[in-house]
């Protein structure tokens, strides 16, 4: 009898290991902030201040507690995308690559809600926008279309906070793929959706960047150059360079202004700065130094003791400014225009005073509006230019000086 107790309790245990392994797998929890949905919301956090390690660890938290935690795979995903594209090597770049794959394919196979579906279709656009793989567009659209159709509950809709986040991720696809009026169309279903929602600031200022996009780019040809400068937050003087070589056509409209072949033949560079030498704007930076365009001069470095073109370095708004002004008085002939503004007493910006070298030019190019102040009446000098407002300012000064 008591053989036949110790085999039933035996099998008991038995049976029960078994079906505890057949379950998820559950990990002791050390505090009530040590599960799964708190583990995602700070991973999320820390992938939006660009904090991939710690994203990380709280995702792989996350599906610890939970092994069947769809959204700790959508994380993982994201992180495992952003990873690949920061990779130089081809092959550890297809191992991130294939693991946001997997991770993706286990996030929608565990998702069983519509908040969680909701979730990891977000997930699908993000990784598709980063890694730019092979139909990735198409794939980014088919998810946005999936999130958009799903019946959620968004106070359950953990991190993204409601459905507009569908939008807002699907114009930042389009702007990647740089088709900008798909990608208004999106931001301005962000910010027509929700007045106060999580997403609307963000899209405000993505709205912003984008309509200047559209309308720098509306009548104009504008070549694979620009449309990859139009969308950065700062503009290089190597950028500069390619956009007034590239867009402006500058050495072929001043070359046109000399009328003997011998004088055109003797305009060159003075010399090649040591610093451009495997920068991929030299040949613009070359062309355009023949033209000595005033604020694209090269500048003397005390610590290299040379004079070095400085291609990474920001263009200030001051600066485009005196770019802009330079190349209309070249192209226009009129000397007039650069001394327009010399005895003014009053500024119209309370940054930019009469005395000060660059007000001539600020002047000149706000009042043909080439370029714009703040509503704050700031002209802002002192800080960088977009890669919008740079090809917009292009696009008017052509307008100007007739050369569409």
């Amino acid at each position: 009898m008591k053989h036949t107790r110790g085999y039933c309790l035996m099998l008991i245990i038995g049976m029960a290991m078994l079906l505890g392994g057949c379950a998820a797998k559950q990990v002791p929890q050390f505090s009530p902030e040590d599960n799964p949905e708190h583990h995602y919301l700070r991973g999320m956090e820390a992938l939006e201040s660009e904090n991939l390690s710690d994203a990380q660890n709280k995702f792989e938290r996350a599906v610890y507690r939970n092994e069947k935690y769809a959204l700790g795979y959508a994380g993982l995903a994201i992180v495992s995308a952003y990873k690949a594209k920061g990779q130089t090597d081809n092959g550890l770049k297809k191992v991130e690559s294939e693991r946001a794959a997997a991770y993706l394919k286990k996030a929608r196979k565990y998702a069983d809600t519509p908040e969680e579906r909701c979730g990891c279709d977000l997930a699908v656009m993000r990784v598709a926008a980063i890694l730019k793989e092979k139909g990735w567009l198409e794939k980014a659209e088919d998810a946005y279309h999936d999130a958009m159709s799903l019946k959620i509950n968004e106070q359950k809709l953990l991190y993204y906070q409601g459905k507009e986040a569908a939008p807002y991720f699907m114009g930042i696809a389009f702007l990647e793929a740089q088709e900008f009026q798909k990608a208004r169309d999106r931001f301005s279903d962000v910010l027509n959706a929700k007045r106060e929602g999580k997403w609307h600031e963000p899209s405000d200022r993505a709205w912003k960047k984008t309509d200047k996009i559209v309308r720098a780019v509306a009548g104009m040809t504008v070549g694979e150059v620009a449309k990859k400068i139009a969308m950065k937050d700062t503009v290089s003087r190597g950028d500069m360079a390619a956009l007034l070589i590239d867009e402006l056509k500058i050495d072929k409209l001043m070359a046109g202004r000399i009328p003997v072949r011998s004088e055109i033949e003797k305009s060159v560079a003075e010399f090649v700065p040591a610093d451009i030498r495997e920068n991929p704007f030299k040949e613009e930076i070359i062309v355009l130094m023949k033209w000595n365009v005033r604020g694209m001069e090269p500048k003397y470095d005390k610590s290299a003791m040379a004079y070095l073109f400085q291609p990474a370095d920001d263009v200030q708004r001051g600066e485009l400014a005196l770019i802009l002004e330079d190349v209309l008085v070249k192209l226009t002939g009129d000397e007039k225009i650069s001394s327009a503004y010399f005895n003014h007493e009053k500024s119209p910006f309370p940054d930019v005073r009469p005395t000060s070298p660059i007000y001539n030019a600020v002047m000149n190019m706000t009042t043909r509006g080439i370029m714009v102040g703040e509503y704050s009446g700031e002209f802002r000098a002192n800080q960088p230019v977009d890669g919008a407002e740079a090809l917009l300012a292009i696009r008017v000064l052509k307008q100007h000086i007739n050369i569409y």
